[in-house]
């Protein structure tokens, strides 16, 4: 076919350009489905990066109750790489959804492990414990490949850099937003294994509520949180 009568097949291409505005639109077609592949693929390393960060942080827990006298995680099962016994509905895959979806990041957690007080060593302080091994788990995820990404950038593959950027930023996220004292997240746990008694009333209230004011977070609350692990990961990550 020629240029004319290629043009003839739509009037905007017989203005000036003609073909060349077309193979132009062509080109940027191609471009919008390389970043939407890409972004397809980066959003599905980060769910499986959430997935498997999740479980450490989990996994986590059980082992410190364990080693505090309490084997209840470790007979439910929980102490286990498998991700299935750890996936939280709601916490796991549609607030995740949310967060991606509302402030371009994901958030989460996993369904809670199981551990029996009574049996923990040293009371309450065993309880706190057991509530800080998930957020130091991913501090420490943090800190292994912050070392692993600045000492090796020079010759790292790019591709194991970014991928090892996501690791440091999602559980970043998953550090300080588990800290964070609504049910039930770990922050919850250890600032009532602290609290004197008097303030259960407190505690059962949150319980109860806790639920919306994560909601209200997630969409009111995302923005300032994002910004401050962007200054972290920033710090972290020049």
């Amino acid at each position: 076919m020629s240029e004319a009568n290629f043009e003839n097949l739509h009037p905007a291409l017989a203005s000036e350009g003609g073909v060349g505005d077309l193979i132009s639109l062509c080109s940027l077609g191609s471009q919008c489905y390389h970043r939407k592949h890409t972004m397809a693929i980066t959003t599905i390393f980060e769910f499986a990066i959430l997935i498997f960060s999740i479980v450490i942080h989990e996994i986590s827990h059980g082992y410190m109750a364990n080693y505090l006298g309490d084997p209840t995680a470790k007979y439910a099962g929980r102490l286990t790489l498998n991700p299935v016994k750890h996936i939280d509905p709601f916490g796991s895959i549609i607030l995740p959804l949310l967060s991606f979806f509302t402030g371009g990041f994901i958030i989460g957690w996993a369904k809670p492990v199981p551990y029996n007080p009574y049996n923990l060593k040293n009371g309450k302080v065993g309880e706190a414990l057991v509530a800080l091994a998930g957020p130091l788990s991913n501090l420490a995820i943090v800190l292994i490949f912050t070392v692993i990404i600045r000492a090796g950038q020079s010759f790292l593959a790019p591709s194991f850099v970014l991928i090892s950027s996501f690791v440091v930023y999602i559980n970043l996220v998953l550090m300080f937003f588990n800290l964070i004292p609504l049910f039930p997240l770990d922050g919850f746990r250890i600032l009532f294994s602290l609290l004197p008694v008097r303030f259960q009333y407190l505690k059962e209230w949150l319980e109860r509520y806790s639920l919306f004011l994560i909601l209200i977070l997630v969409f009111f609350f995302l923005q300032p949180f994002s910004y401050f692990i962007n200054f972290l990961f920033n710090i972290l990550i020049p």
